[in-house]
């Protein structure tokens, strides 16, 4: 019989609807009945792509012996943490004070009346295993623990509130100086350039910090930015973590050489690296794998990811069937090639120089399969892309010219049952994220302007638009939306990420007004362009009202809440970057637009906020150096419409672009460094130059 989880809609929470243990939803109630029980509570926290929480729900939780210890001695609270991340952070914390490191299936015991925990791990095996104890054996020990020392259970509860009070409540002081951006800036290229032996990730707060640093000649640099920018580019586009059959860019690898990944794809890591990418392009490093790339990744989008009402969804899932009648999926199932088949779908001319320019053998390279990886940053032979296409044939069971849209498999049963021409697809996780949204929002506004391209622009507004349209519910922005309806009151990564996302759209609309008007022609049309900056300052309005901490300066990442331990303000940059800095940079863009000093007031307040953190910990922080960036370099460049498009495929890290009618006699633009300008500039190589040395000034 199915617990009260299949009411949820959460996919990751109604795949543990089925299971024998008495799962709960975070809600009072189930604190409250913890409380009224004298139950400690078992809080596990995950997402639906998560591989090991897919396996933990399998074993463990599908255990009708761990179930029954369970619901006899604990109050069990599934979290999403997609849905809640205010909540995943705080024991996220928690785990790597009790542990030194984190993960995500994330289970944490909690005392039922503070909410504070005594106990965590991450994966929990059935039986011993991995050098763990199993389960049962963990959960028999934490009760007697509970139950029998409840001073050393207080002590670590203690021990554990008071770091996270003092993360919360943080000290402030330090100068916001130019040398403390260049040691930041040059903290995140070390980190891109560092050489590990385990996993590869992404890691895009540090290498659009990086790319920012790569502007300048620092004269004791450790690291050739530029360097380490294009190297993270190239493996992005060229590795395994890229699905050069499919498109769209998997979560990361687990080996140091960019070859095997873990086979989910997240909307955040793709809309990131999108705007990276084109970024690197409009930097001069225009390699044609990173066109190929980006324009791989959007068509993935357009046909598996984007809803009919035009957002986005959140994830694909790692693990696919091979056969319907298989009991559970495998990881990569729906993405590598066996060479027999290979052999099979291609010419030998094909396979031949398939061969030469990806990493294929007959061995294989993941579990006797191979995952395609690239050599070479080239442009690929029609020859090759062809037998890439008949791989996506087979893959699919359609054409690529004939496959605008591939429609999800929301569930395992629906993967199972659907009629598939081709490979069981993944499961699709189709709730719509707002932040997730607002960064490939913003990659995709950033490629159409680097690109010339109006159909990114389109796709990009129209998931917008849906957000504007769908998301306020009694009068509050809303963080969540499953088939038309919102939940969950925005947190401030949804705030700060989609008025970056406006403001890109500003730039991208009046960079492409003339292309946007072409490709429309008489269709819908996605508004007056202007409006994206109207409608960020009034959303901005409503972030200061209910998320700024008037005592401390900076945004709170939720509403003041009952059942949180502590109200954080986030400014550490994880897979996502952090709300703080977003919004500390994009109140400056505001100042720009608007001559609006409010809004630089209050940039500065949260810069001076965590100034010390970033003075002490700099690799914690990329995206908040990426806003002091923006603070010491602020430019505006005004000029006419014409020349909007030239300058929006310039790498301009800290400018942003203002039409302008009214100019002087004989300029053609007015470039000004936050409150003084320039003399007015009457040539192109004038302006230039005005632009480099207002973005490279270190007063």
């Amino acid at each position: 019989m199915p617990n009260r989880l299949a009411q949820t809609q959460s996919l990751y929470l109604r795949k543990h609807a089925d299971n024998p243990i008495d799962w709960w939803p975070w809600c009072d109630a189930a604190i409250e009945k913890a409380r009224q029980e004298n139950k400690p509570i078992f809080l596990s926290i995950g997402y639906s792509s998560c591989h090991w929480c897919t396996v933990m729900e399998g074993e463990a939780f599908s255990d009708p012996t761990i179930a029954e210890y369970m619901n006899a001695n604990f109050l069990p609270i599934k979290v999403d943490r997609e849905e809640r991340p205010d909540i995943d952070s705080i024991y996220m914390q928690a785990l790597q004070l009790m542990t030194g490191q984190g993960g995500w299936p994330l289970n944490v015991f909690l005392s039922a009346d503070d909410l504070l925990p005594f106990y965590g791990g991450t994966y929990f095996p059935l039986e011993p295993k991995y050098g763990r104890a199993g389960f049962l054996q963990v959960l028999q020990a934490l009760r007697r623990f509970y139950d029998n020392d409840t001073e050393k259970v207080s002590a670590v509860k203690s021990e554990i509130l008071q770091h996270l009070q003092q993360d919360a409540i943080l000290p402030t002081g330090g100068e916001l100086t130019s040398e403390l951006l260049q040691r930041g800036l040059e903290y995140s290229a070390g980190i891109l350039a560092a050489k590990g032996m385990g996993p590869s990730f992404p890691m895009m707060p540090y290498a659009n910090a990086a790319l920012r640093g790569s502007r300048f000649q620092f004269a004791d640099a450790q690291y050739d930015a530029a360097t380490v920018c294009r190297q993270r580019g190239i493996d992005l586009a060229l590795g395994g973590i890229y699905d050069h059959v499919g498109g769209g860019f998997h979560r990361y690898t687990v080996d140091p050489t960019w070859t095997v990944p873990h086979f989910e794809k997240m909307l955040y890591d793709n809309g990131q690296i999108v705007e990276f990418l084109a970024d690197l392009w409009a930097m001069g490093v225009q390699e044609p794998a990173f066109e190929r790339a980006i324009a791989g990744t959007v068509s993935w989008l357009q046909r598996e990811m984007t809803a009919p009402e035009g957002y986005f969804y959140a994830a694909q899932d790692a693990d696919s069937f091979v056969m319907p009648e298989d009991a559970e999926p495998e990881e990569g199932a729906f993405y590598v090639w066996s060479y027999a088949e290979l052999q099979e779908l291609l010419t030998a001319e094909e396979l031949s120089e398939m061969a030469e320019q990806f990493t294929i053998t007959p061995a294989g390279n993941f579990e006797g399969k191979n995952v395609l990886q690239r050599r070479y940053v080239d442009r690929l032979s029609p020859q090759l892309e062809r037998a890439l296409a008949k791989l996506f044939a087979a893959r699919y069971g359609t054409e690529l010219a004939e496959t605008p849209t591939f429609p999800p498999a929301r569930d395992n049963q629906e993967a199972k049952t659907l009629a598939w021409a081709g490979r069981i697809p993944s499961v699709t996780d189709t709730k719509m994220i707002v932040a997730w949204n607002s960064l490939m929002i913003s990659g995709l506004a950033r490629a159409a302007a680097v690109f010339g391209n109006a159909t990114y622009y389109k796709l990009a507004a129209h998931a917008a638009q849906f957000i504007l349209s769908h998301q306020w519910l009694e009068g509050r922005f809303h963080r969540l939306n499953y088939e038309g309806q919102p939940g969950i009151i925005a947190q401030s990564e949804d705030y700060a990420l989609f008025i970056k996302a406006l403001l890109d759209l500003d730039q991208a609309a009046l960079a492409l007004a003339d292309d946007i008007a072409a490709v429309e022609q008489g269709a819908v049309k996605l508004g007056d362009p202007s409006t994206w900056r109207s409608t960020a300052v009034n959303l901005q309005v409503e972030f200061d009202e209910f998320l700024w901490s008037i005592e401390q300066g900076g945004y709170y990442s939720t509403d003041a809440r009952a059942d949180l331990v502590v109200r954080e303000r986030s400014y550490e940059d994880n897979a996502i970057p952090a709300a703080n800095g977003i919004a500390a940079a994009n109140l400056i863009r505001l100042f720009l637009l608007t001559d609006g000093t409010e809004y630089l007031d209050r940039a500065e307040q949260i810069l001076q906020a965590f100034c010390l953190v970033m003075q002490k910990t700099p690799q914690a922080c990329p995206t908040l150096f990426g806003a002091l960036d923006w603070l010491c370099h602020m430019t505006v460049i005004k000029t006419t419409p014409a020349l909007m498009h030239a300058l929006a495929q310039q790498f301009l890290p800290t400018g942003i672009c203002r039409a302008e009618v009214n100019l002087p006699s004989e300029a053609i633009a007015l470039v000004c460094q936050g409150l003084s300008c320039q003399e007015p500039a009457c040539t192109e190589d004038q302006l230039q130059a005005q632009i480099q040395q207002s973005l490279t000034r270190f007063e």
